[in-house]
């Protein structure tokens, strides 16, 4: 083993959600790989660097599995909280063959066409939150748009009661560590875990054009889905599905208008919105860390070498400002080229649903750009209060001014 995977473990303190990239400037002066301590006190091994994440995000020694993680998790003390099988057996937490087995199914949802086919209802949708934005002098642009947006999507691609928004989304802030506390979470999940249970058995009883129903009907079919996979299936899709693209639209217009040159320039270029939404994905995409990951046998990489059985994070927003892959990393500049980044992962857990999160930023950026062409922070001192989620990066509110 190396000195670093010895004697150095770097500590993640209270304000690590703030400024993330402070830690891994310093970091990247110990080499691409990190073993590091969090703030509740369990250690792992997260991985900065851009060609190493890249690599470990296709290494099949590096497992998903839920139970192989859960059993780790016990030796740190941190089980899985009560009933947590049944959200947690998706495609996220699994390994070939069965991950294999459920992306196939969730693909038919997502393929170019369909995704495409979508476009004009998106843009009603966004046409019809504007309008009510328009009115008002100032708004807090997650609350008014940017969250409404995609949950409105995800609530009708997958055929679940947008007036059930509310409690979805509380029990789902719980779940992710956003609001409440450790000891929210059982609840939380049996709230969750009970309203799918419910919402499956009615698409089982009336079925509808839908992709849970699609789902559902393929268990009937004959198809190996369980009744948990169809539970943490949904649920998978229902976070992933409004959490990260509230996100992308949240963190790119927070960075836009942070950057008034560039501001200008996409005003006066419209077309570069899908670059820029490229862009907004490197330098500060909605999801910060890949989630977790176990080393099923050692593996070395770089020149660290992680023992078996250590619980491993990818951290996708310190690969994607490697300045050894971007230069200028810390930058955030709309005319580079920011191929190759990593903000919908990579490999065989790319996001299924980057297509559609793709068009509907693309689409968001556009309309308000054109609707608000003067759209800027109502404070210039705001200071952002960031969600304290390793996995997921994201604002809890953006408060704008809409008119001059």
């Amino acid at each position: 083993m190396t000195d670093t995977t010895v004697d150095r473990i770097e500590q993640i303190g209270d304000d690590f959600h703030s400024d993330p990239h402070a830690y891994y400037r310093r970091w990247r002066g110990n080499g691409p790989v990190q073993h590091v301590r969090g703030t509740r006190g369990a250690t792992f091994w997260v991985i900065i660097g851009y060609a190493e994440a890249r690599a470990a995000l296709t290494d099949p020694r590096l497992r998903k599995g839920i139970a192989g993680i859960a059993e780790i998790l016990r030796a740190h003390g941190q089980a899985l909280f009560e009933d947590a099988g049944a959200l947690n057996a998706h495609m996220l937490n699994s390994d070939p063959p069965d991950h294999t087995r459920l992306r196939k199914l969730v693909n038919r949802a997502f393929t170019p066409r369909h995704v495409a086919a979508m476009r004009p209802r998106i843009e009603e949708i966004t046409a019809t939150l504007l309008d009510d934005m328009a009115g008002h002098e100032q708004v807090d642009l997650l609350a008014a748009f940017a969250n409404p947006l995609p949950t409105t999507v995800i609530c009708e691609l997958l055929g679940v009661p947008l007036a059930d928004r509310d409690d979805f989304q509380g029990w789902t802030k719980v779940l992710i560590g956003v609001s409440g506390g450790p000891e929210d979470a059982p609840a939380a999940a049996a709230a969750m875990t009970g309203y799918l249970r419910g919402l499956i058995a009615a698409k089982r009883a009336t079925p509808a054009e839908d992709l849970l129903s699609g789902l559902v009907h393929a268990v009937d079919e004959g198809d190996s889905l369980t009744e948990n996979e169809l539970v943490s299936m949904s649920f998978l899709l229902l976070l992933a599905g409004h959490e990260t693209t509230v996100n992308l639209i949240g963190n790119g217009m927070y960075r836009l208008l942070q950057n008034p040159a560039q501001h200008r320039a996409l005003l006066a270029d419209p077309t570069a919105i899908p670059a820029a939404v490229e862009e907004f994905l490197r330098y500060d995409g909605p999801v910060g860390w890949a989630t977790l990951r176990y080393t099923a046998e050692a593996v070395r990489i770089g020149e660290t070498d992680i023992p078996a059985g250590e619980l491993v994070y990818v951290a996708l927003s310190a690969a994607n400002r490697d300045p050894a892959r971007y230069p200028n990393p810390d930058h955030l500049d709309l005319t580079a080229d920011p191929t190759g980044h990593l903000g919908f992962g990579h490999g065989l857990h790319f996001c299924v649903g980057a297509p559609l999160a793709r068009l509907e930023a693309t689409t968001a950026f556009t309309a308000l750009l054109s609707r608000f062409p003067h759209l800027r922070l109502a404070d210039e001192t705001f200071t952002p209060h960031w969600q304290t989620n390793v996995v997921l990066r994201g604002l809890d509110r953006l408060p704008i001014r809409l008119q001059p």
